[in-house]
């Protein structure tokens, strides 16, 4: 954001204490009176949050330099936990040292894609630092939206339009204007699908500054967006998904015990559902896509069957796109290379699933064939209520 020229406080980035300590001083000597301190984990409810060191919050303020460097000996290296972490927490690795801003008022102000529009669409409201979507429900004559020519941009006239429905006054109006325009060439410079900037506010002595930020980034554009995904930090990520990621998969794990392999978001979904209606809980999500291969299939199984909490898998393949004969083949391969210790049932259809079909009855693996996925959900809870007794 500060490289496209948009006003965000003035802040370091510290992994150790000592270098904590000079960076404090330096934003105190030159442009600080007070600081904020925050521990950076992909997580909110820092500021409520605890760490394993003792420490009430991730988020504090001071005007010493050395209570930053004591404030950060108790941060870095230690778990924080919050209402989004989970009861693990996070250990922090970084922290922020940033100039602490008083806030007189706040507005809100984004653009993303919008599909209704058929591109990028500005959105503002006067309503700043709450939920939007609240605002947009009880008072929704303060959205203002004006979607955006991709060919033209936010022009000064649109900018200078959006700046007066967030009741900029004359005196700050043009400054917020070049704000948003300069956001907008952010947006398109990084090839993001949403800028949210929620407090889009002003300080008393007169500055228009972007306080708070969330983006998202278009993945069709890493090939050349490589700097931005290159900050992209995986330690925070749950390593099935960074894996599955890898190989082209969608995974995220959840406390059930029964494993899902499925093709397509929405039959994943349904499938998560049906075992929850009789009485199974699934483990995971995960949704091999429609151009699945057989070494994505291996994968896929080898992911499932890591996780210590799977008691059973079911698998359910529509084939539309995707070839059954080609899952059931990786099936195959990745079973011949493992002992499996949970009961499997696979639910085929559509396309070559007769051969299949043939391909699992000729393996001698234990495997369960189900005649359709109401079939498939009750014999893997069956299954595993068999297996626990």
């Amino acid at each position: 954001m500060e490289s496209y020229g948009v006003n965000v406080q003035r802040f370091k980035v510290a992994e150790n204490a000592k270098d904590a300590g000079v960076q404090a001083q330096e934003l105190l000597n030159t442009i600080a009176s007070e600081l904020v301190v925050k521990a950076q984990i992909l997580a909110g409810g820092r500021g409520k949050g605890k760490f394993s060191s003792g420490l009430q919050g991730g988020v504090h303020l001071t005007t010493k330099a050395d209570e930053v460097s004591s404030l950060i000996k108790k941060m870095l290296g230690h778990t924080l936990t919050t209402k989004q972490t989970g009861k693990d927490g996070v250990i922090v690795k970084k922290v922020m040292i940033a100039e602490a801003l008083d806030i007189e008022r706040e507005t809100y102000f984004a653009i993303l894609m919008d599909r209704t529009f058929d591109g990028p669409v500005m959105v503002g409201s006067p309503a700043g630092g709450v939920d939007i979507e609240e605002v947009a429900k009880n008072s929704p004559d303060l959205i203002f939206k004006k979607p955006i020519d991709i060919t033209v941009g936010i022009t000064e006239d649109m900018a200078l339009d959006m700046a007066a429905n967030l009741d900029f006054d004359a005196e700050k109006r043009t400054e917020a204007a070049r704000q948003i325009q300069n956001l907008y060439k952010l947006f398109i410079g990084v090839d993001a699908t949403q800028v949210e900037i929620n407090p889009f506010g002003e300080t008393p002595d007169g500055r228009v500054v972007c306080f708070d930020a969330k983006m998202n980034f278009d993945d069709n554009s890493e090939f050349r967006q490589k700097q931005v995904f290159s900050m992209d930090d995986e330690s925070e990520t749950d390593p099935r998904e960074t894996r599955a990621a890898a190989c082209g998969l969608n995974y995220v794990g959840m406390d059930g015990n029964i494993g899902c392999l499925v093709n397509g978001a929405g039959l994943a979904m349904a499938t998560m559902d049906i075992i929850d209606l009789y009485g199974g809980h699934p483990a995971n999500f995960l949704d091999v896509g429609g151009g699945v291969q057989e070494h994505q299939v291996v994968e896929a199984i080898d992911i499932i069957t890591s996780d210590p909490q799977v008691k059973a898998i079911l698998i359910n393949i529509f084939g539309g796109i995707v070839n059954c004969a080609t899952v059931a083949n990786g099936l195959i391969t990745a079973l011949q290379g493992i002992k499996l210790e949970v009961p499997l049932v696979v639910r085929l259809a559509g396309t070559n699933v007769d051969a299949a079909r043939q391909i699992l009855d000729n393996s001698n693996l234990p495997i369960v064939s189900a005649s359709d996925l109401d079939d498939a959900a009750q014999k893997a809870v069956e299954m595993l209520m068999s297996e626990s007794q």
